[in-house]
């Protein structure tokens, strides 16, 4: 049986979304820039610019799925009390809707932001990818432990 939790405000999510950015700086930083930095400078190796963008789309997907799936919170999830739940049956988040909700993500990005503004018109005030996954985001208040 799941615990009814409260749709999180839209402003909380996005301080979420700020502090998750600034926190992905320092992700970036160790696996994107440094393992490139080696590469240039010790053996002159320049990589293209599209395996770049693959690069940071692994691993900023391999920290999202990681978190998404080993209970449902990013470390600025956490902070703001946020998690990621299955919005379609009470089963754990599967890595096939973790992986759907992170790439339906980047296009809700890339349209001018169309997907996250869709949350001040959806009934649930989700995001357009979250609808899209089947999944939601939930408010977790201090008096009730994470499950």
């Amino acid at each position: 049986m799941s615990i009814a939790f409260e749709t999180p405000s839209i402003r909380r999510r996005f301080a979420s979304m700020m502090y998750e950015s600034l926190l992905l700086l320092g992700v970036l930083a160790l696996t994107f820039m440094v393992p490139h930095l080696v590469l240039g400078v010790m053996w002159q190796i320049q990589i293209s610019g599209g395996f770049e963008w693959l690069h940071v789309f692994v691993v900023l997907g391999a920290y999202f799925g990681w978190f998404w799936l080993h209970g449902g919170q990013t470390l600025a999830m956490q902070t703001w009390r946020l998690r990621i739940e299955n919005a379609v049956s009470d089963a754990p988040l599967s890595w096939q809707r973790a992986l759907l909700r992170y790439v339906l993500a980047w296009f809700s990005l890339w349209f001018f932001g169309a997907g996250l503004i869709w949350a001040f018109f959806d009934r649930d005030k989700q995001f357009l990818h979250d609808r899209l996954a089947g999944t939601r985001q939930v408010f977790l208040p201090k008096d009730r432990p994470p499950v």
